[in-house]
């Protein structure tokens, strides 16, 4: 189990920050964003303040991403989005701003004006082929 910190998740969870919730148990909790990237962005909390994905015990992830489902299909069926992104920043440099384990789902429209970008990088010869020998998972 992690070191108790606080977080501004935490002060939420514990009602000293007003939120709207849409869903808690004992594992994790769901918020509306504050600050939405489209209106209905949700977050899925864990109870615990876990830093990121790896800290995390592998039932809580399990339990957050099928929690992470259920606000999927409720964002669909109430708001009739076409789609959503369900993403998970991880440490600071992937934009995490809240050192507190959380998975934003977010509704998406066919024309909401929204992108995600990234610019995509590109492998060298060979280079590919041996980062992937590299990196497998044996």
């Amino acid at each position: 189990m992690t070191e108790k910190k606080e977080t501004v998740f935490t002060k939420i969870d514990r009602g000293i920050i007003p939120s709207v919730k849409l869903y808690e148990d004992s594992k994790c909790f769901v918020i509306m964003d504050i600050n939405p990237i489209v209106k209905g962005h949700s977050l899925v909390i864990s109870k615990e303040p876990y830093s990121n994905l790896t800290e995390a015990p592998e039932d809580v992830v399990k339990h957050m991403i099928l929690v992470a489902r259920k606000i999927d299909a409720r964002l669909r069926e109430v708001l009739k989005c076409d789609g959503t992104n369900v993403m998970i920043n991880n440490d600071p440099a992937s934009g995490q701003e809240v050192p507190h384990l959380h998975i934003h789902v977010i509704p998406r429209y066919e024309k909401d004006g929204r992108k995600f970008g990234f610019a995509h990088d590109v492998y060298a010869d060979g280079e590919m082929v041996e980062l992937g020998r590299r990196l497998e998972i044996k």
